[in-house]
């Protein structure tokens, strides 16, 4: 539910501010990311049915966060997008209709979480974990539109990694997330997801993130 989002982002600033009180404001860490990843779902049958995979590339960005503590909050956005066609699903059979249909998730994230000094060593391991906001859509350009589906649903994820800082400024990163968006599909009774009785809109994502500042 939205509340529950909502309530963690409001924890999550609340840790950097309490935390924040107590550095001065140069050791604060602002930087930018970029990245690119893989997404395989967990409604594997589903996507397999309309797309003929329940994996993809998945890109996305955002800004972060980081006290001298260690602790970090972090807000991505990014995209998996995949065309495919629609398909009607009867006693797990699968029929295609034909119809061009493309497939879009984009999900909005908060990640709080700490980082962790491994002696004098360049690299810092990570773990953190918050909610998001995930955006699904399906679209047909030569089908009535009323058969267009786009919904908003709220999910949760945990996440580590490793950062390599290239230099003061430049870090590479690599990272595994799990998230669930529990209730997200399978709501249309006619649906290749109710079919399938496959309602979890999350996955597991393994992505390389560059990152710019300190």
């Amino acid at each position: 539910m939205a509340w529950r989002g909502a309530l963690v982002l409001s924890a999550a600033l609340a840790l950097v501010l309490l935390d924040a009180r107590h550095a001065n404001a140069q050791e604060i860490g602002f930087r930018g990311f970029g990245d690119v990843g893989a997404t395989r779902f967990a409604a594997a049958q589903s996507f397999d049915a309309v797309l003929g995979t329940h994996s993809g590339i998945v890109f996305g960005g955002g800004v972060e966060t980081i006290l001298p503590s260690g602790i970090f909050v972090s807000l991505r956005a990014s995209r998996f997008q995949k065309d495919g066609t629609r398909v009607f699903v009867l006693n797990d059979q699968v029929f295609d209709l034909g119809i061009p249909t493309t497939v879009r998730v984009t999900p909005i994230q908060v990640t709080g979480g700490y980082r962790f000094t491994v002696g004098r060593l360049h690299v810092m391991p990570y773990l953190g974990g918050g909610a998001g906001w995930f955006r699904y859509s399906e679209t047909s350009e030569f089908a009535d539109t009323s058969d267009d589906v786009a919904d908003t649903f709220t999910g949760y994820h945990l996440l580590g990694g490793a950062e390599w800082r290239m230099s003061h400024i430049i870090g590479v990163a690599g990272e595994a997330e799990w998230s669930t968006v529990r209730d997200a599909l399978g709501q249309n009774p006619g649906g290749v997801s109710s079919a399938f009785d496959e309602t979890d809109l999350g996955g597991v994502t393994f992505r390389v993130k560059v990152v710019v500042g300190r």
